[in-house]
Formats: structure tokens, sequence, C-alpha cells
């Protein structure tokens, strides 16, 4: 990633936050790097170096300031939004690939060599696969060190490290001190019994009414709920299942996980990320529809509005096909049907279980799928090539691809190829002219409903944010 330096030294001259997590700033004399907008004095443009990565910075042997804290900062919003092998690697190792099956298994699942993707990502971030996954490993470390009770060396374990002494070199090298100063110097009350409370924070603004009444609205009982401003939900994780609460508070959302095993902290927190489209540009987006004279006082009365995601790709592929028109609490009826099905949630009766897992989906009677027959063997034949490994829905999926091999499955059009595109693989720039609440709402703002027209309007104002123009539709319906 190309870094123009006039530009980044006027964004931290004037400490502009806006600019936090798209680089990061290293100070020659002193050997720390920082977020944009430290409140530090800002440093002589001789002593000065960017990076587009924490990691990029931490490779160059520079140490994360402990004033502004710059690897908490949200990520670029670049790495969500491209659709290339580096976005999607990106992705891939936020969700703690690399410490499961190594870059071996990054190289692989991406069907590139392992030096070539090295190559790929040295020159567009800054730093290899391993050094970005030693990054996020020192993170998750602070992480557990400062809100829970673990002793050191389980810290250590559950961080992804393969040793105490990895552990304590990469926590020096990154903080400047040991993780014992770490713990000593922690500001929260720690938490026990693989329970922890995080902070996810966000670029402002972030309308979390519009998050929170999309995803309530489509709550499936056993699955997930909305408490007055907390929603709750299950997560199926690498090494276990775990259960999130999240309340959003000024300037980030608060995470209250229950693990089964800590070394899920990394991907929990990705994928919660990833749900709420925290790592957005609200700004960008925003400039962008607000241009349009027919979205221009929606913005203004609404900043903020992101894509509600998934942490399961497969669970929002079923929801689609089965919410093939049919209303929202109609497909929620159906969807409950299926979960109990399946076997229904396998904790206690207030806790929120992981949505059934393809193979068990593939395998429901006929009683459990309350739905058309052409539907439930569209929802068998999704669910098959799910667990055959064919089909890949997860947010470092190759998007074209995907699509390809979703419209490949009887009962899969347009539509829900695109829906599913939007909200399981994170592209920001699909759109569905035919969807009714979008024409809908494309009516009430004075827009003709008339689909190939909505396209040619969509594609020359909207792009490339159709995405989020689609959710203020479907908001204005």
């Amino acid at each position: 990633m190309d870094l123009d330096f006039e530009w980044c030294y006027r964004a931290v001259d004037s400490r502009d936050s806006r600019f936090d997590g798209w680089f990061y700033t290293a100070v020659t004399s002193t050997g720390i790097y920082c977020r944009p907008s430290c409140p530090a004095r800002t440093p002589q443009r001789r002593h000065v170096r960017f990076f587009g990565a924490a990691a990029a910075a931490q490779a160059a042997g520079f140490r994360a300031c402990r004033r502004c804290r710059p690897d908490a900062v949200p990520g670029s919003p670049l790495w969500d939004a491209r659709a290339d092998v580096v976005g999607r690697a990106m992705r891939l190792i936020a969700d703690g690939l690399v410490d499961r099956e190594g870059v071996v298994g990054l190289a692989r699942r991406l069907a590139y060599t392992e030096r070539h993707l090295h190559r790929l990502l040295s020159a567009e971030v800054g730093a290899g696969p391993l050094a970005l996954a030693r990054a996020q490993r020192a993170q998750a470390a602070r992480t557990l060190i400062e809100t829970t009770d673990l002793p050191l060396a389980g810290v250590a374990f559950a961080a992804g490290f393969g040793s105490v002494r990895q552990f304590n070199d990469t926590v020096g090298r990154v903080y400047g001190v040991p993780p014992s100063a770490l713990r000593r110097g922690r500001g929260t009350p720690p938490s026990g019994g693989g329970q922890l409370t995080l902070r996810l924070f966000y670029r402002a603004p972030l309308h979390t009414g519009a998050l929170w009444d999309f995803l309530g609205t489509r709550a499936v009982a056993g699955i997930d709920a909305r408490d007055g401003d907390t929603y709750h939900r299950a997560l199926r994780l690498p090494h276990g299942t775990a259960t999130v609460a999240l309340t959003p508070a000024v300037g980030y959302v608060s995470a209250r996980l229950r693990l089964a095993d800590m070394r899920d902290v990394a991907p929990a927190v990705a994928r919660c990320r990833w749900l709420l489209d925290l790592d957005a540009d609200p700004v960008a987006v925003d400039a962008v529809l607000a241009a349009d004279p027919v979205l221009a006082a929606h913005v203004s009365t609404e900043p903020g509005i992101r894509v509600p995601r998934t942490v399961d790709g497969f669970e929002t592929a079923v929801r689609a096909v089965v919410g093939q028109q049919i209303s929202v609490a109609g497909a929620r009826t159906v969807l409950a049907r299926l979960v109990a099905g399946a076997g229904g949630p396998a904790g206690p009766a207030d806790e929120p279980a992981p949505f059934p897992h393809a193979p068990a989906v593939a395998a429901l009677p006929d009683h459990a799928l309350t739905m058309p027959a052409r539907r439930r063997a569209t929802v068998r034949a999704l669910a098959a090539a799910v667990a055959a490994g064919d089909l890949d829905l997860s947010p470092g999926a190759d998007r074209a691809d995907a699509g390809a091999r979703l419209r490949a499955v009887p009962g899969i059009g347009d539509w829900t190829a695109d829906y599913i595109a939007m909200r399981a693989l994170g592209h920001p720039d699909t759109f569905l002219p035919t969807d009714l609440g979008a024409r809908r709402g494309a009516a009430a703002l004075g827009l003709t409903d008339r689909p190939d027209t909505l396209v040619r309007h969509a594609y020359r104002h909207w792009a490339p944010w159709r995405s989020y123009a689609l959710i203020r539709l479907w908001r204005r319906a």
C-alpha cells in the first residue's frame, strides 16, 4: 500500500482520528509507533516513518505506544472491502487461520504458493503472514493479560504462542515491557471461567439502532436474541463454542464473551467485528451516498449505517433460502423449527447455541423443514455442498467463485446469491433490484420501483457502496 508522506504527516499533525487504523506513525528517535491521533507532541519529519499495518511497524523494530495503544484501533477498511487475494488473506489471518494451520494452510486455502503469498502481503501491507499473525497474537495476549486471571503460561497458550519463551519475547518486543508488567498495570478487574469483557472500537459515526433493529428483527429462538440494547448470540469457533452479548457504548461496542476455549479469543473478536461491520469507514461511504439528492436527507438524519454481516456464512445462506418469497416473521418461524429439528440448543435453556452445522441440516427429515418441497431440496443441496467442502462461505472466500457455485445450486438465483454475497462474504457493492423492500424504499424516496431503472440509478450514484444504500432503502421502506 502506497503511503504519501505529506498526506500522512498532515493527518498526524492535526491528530485526525479518522485515519486511525489506515496507517501507523513510527518515530525513529524513540523506537515507538503510534496511531495518527496520538496526543503526544508531533514528531519532526526527519524522525517519522509510516506503515500500513501495526505488524509492519513491529517487524521494523518499533514497539507500540502505551499511551495511544495503536494496536487497539479498528483495522483498515480496505481489508474488509477488497475481494483480491490480499484482502482475503487479511481476513483469514484475522480469523486465526495461520495460528491453526500455519502459512502452509493459508496458502493452500488461497491456492497460492507460500513464497508468492509472502511477496504479495509484504508488497501491500509491509509484513508477511507470519509477522501479521504474530502481531495478532501479541494483541490477544495483552487482552487476556489485562482482562482475565489466567496464569501467564495459560495466556501464552490461549493466545496461540508455541512456547512461554516466545510469548515473553514477543510481548516484550511489541510493548516494551514483560507480560508481568502489563498485568500489574491493568485498569479493569479480571474475570474467570472463560469469561471476559472486551471493547470493540469503531470509526464514528455508528448507527447502532439500525444494526440492532436489523439483527433483533431476524433473531431466531435458540440462536440469537435482542434484549433491549444488548444483542445475544452463539458462536461456533475453531476450538469450541462461545456466547457473546454485544452492547453499544460511546466509541465502542462492549462484548461480553463466554468461551469454551480461550484459544478462540482472536477469532471471536474477528467475527464480532465482521458481524457489526466495525472496520468500515462510514465517512467515506456516507460522502458518496449523500452526493445523491435522493439519499442526502436520509444520510444526514441517520449517519453511520453499516451492513449487518454474519458470524456463520452457512447460517446466513440457509436464512436467505428460507426467506425466499416469505415475510421476515415467517422465515423466523421456519428457522426456529429447523433449529429444533436439528436438536435445538445444547446448553442452558436461556443461553443461545450455534446454528446447526451443514451435515446436520443436510440430514434433517421433511417435518423439520416446513417449506415447499423445492425449497427444502435447495436447503439440503446447499448444506451438502458446504459439508463436502465444495462451497466456501467464509469471509476469506473468493467472492466470484462462491457466487458461481451458489448459482449452480438448484433454487438459488441472483437475489439469494447476492444477499449471501453482501452479508456472508462482505461484498460492499452488491444490490438487489428485484427485492420488494428495496423497491418500496425506492418508491418512498421518490424513485421508480422498476428494477431496470433502479439498477441504473444505483450504479451511477451509489457505487462502490451499493450494499450500504440497500440497507438504507430497507430502512426507508
